[in-house]
């Protein structure tokens, strides 16, 4: 059973005029539909992007917004309106226009914004979008400075003067697919001092993989009650420390299962566990195998 094709419609981009230091690449039309269809595409993918530096007189305005915007300014800042909530946008931040949302943005004329934009559509954008962090309402992510998320917009340009090129752009959307993906990962809105302090605490635990630290322990490192401590610590990693400290153990044993003939008894006290069949079903539930099995099957 084949999957029916679907009409998509071409990127709303801005008539802006693109000086010479910026780029605007717009998909054709032929093109878009090729993508909507592609099985190594159709799930999300691009119909416009570009960066414009210094967009003096950029302006916009979209009442039927068909598909998804993606923007990050480096640099400036401009005026947003989207369903009739303003918004000032500045250096740093990532600002995500829905499809469906009525909105117009201008560039601030003494500081105009810089950004690298991308349109996108497919059923996986709804997801992505909550993958990000925009939720409940959220439009804005304020990053600062992320280098690798500037050199995940500039692969999506890597397909210029290609002539559209099929296999460029079936690579430009799974190149989209990775810049969204990596959103959370440049996302650092925990700032510099609670980043250091997560550092620390999983430096600590790698330093300390032979034991069995507990809750009390990592929330000392914190100056925090322990039940602060994990709220927070969750709040910043999508999962509990204690969790990560087992995942820690569980890593270093198949490291230890692939590059050595040590039993796993052994590897099991050596990583704070007696009792070997204790620490085994632990790493059968992270694993999703057995330490014998997993030791055993090929992988090259």
């Amino acid at each position: 059973m084949t999957r029916a094709k679907t009409k998509k419609p071409a990127a709303q981009t801005s008539q802006w005029p693109v000086p010479a230091d910026s780029v605007r690449y717009v998909i054709p039309e032929p093109i878009v539909q090729l993508l909507a269809n592609h099985p190594l595409t159709r799930e999300l993918y691009p119909t416009a992007f570009g960066h414009y530096r210094r967009a003096f007189g950029h302006h916009m305005h979209r009442e039927n917004h068909r598909d998804n915007l993606l923007i990050y300014c480096t640099e400036g800042k401009a005026f947003l309106n989207v369903e009739g909530a303003p918004y000032t946008v500045t250096s740093g931040d990532l600002l995500l226009l829905p499809a469906g949302a009525s909105h117009r943005y201008t560039a601030d004329p003494d500081h105009p914004w810089t950004i690298h934009w991308v349109h996108y559509t497919g059923p996986l954008a709804n997801e992505f979008h909550q993958y990000m962090g925009f939720r409940h309402g959220t439009l804005i992510r304020h990053l600062g400075r992320q280098p690798r998320l500037l050199v995940d917009f500039n692969g999506l340009l890597s397909v210029r003067q290609t002539g559209f090129r099929t296999k460029g752009l079936i690579h430009a959307s799974n190149r989209l697919r990775q810049l969204l993906a990596a959103v959370p990962i440049n996302a650092n809105e925990t700032g510099l001092a609670r980043q250091a302090e997560l550092d620390t605490i999983h430096n600590y635990m790698r330093e300390h993989l032979e034991e069995r630290l507990t809750l009390n322990q990592l929330a000392e490192l914190s100056g925090l009650s322990p039940a602060h401590f994990a709220t927070r610590y969750r709040e910043q990693t999508g999962t509990a420390p204690i969790q990560h400290f087992l995942h820690l153990k569980v890593e270093r044993a198949c490291e230890l299962l692939d590059s050595t003939s040590r039993t796993f008894a052994d590897i099991s006290r050596q990583l704070g566990y007696d009792d070997a069949y204790y620490f085994s079903r632990l790493f059968k539930k992270v694993m999703g195998t057995s330490p014998s099995d997993y030791r055993h099957t090929p992988r090259h």
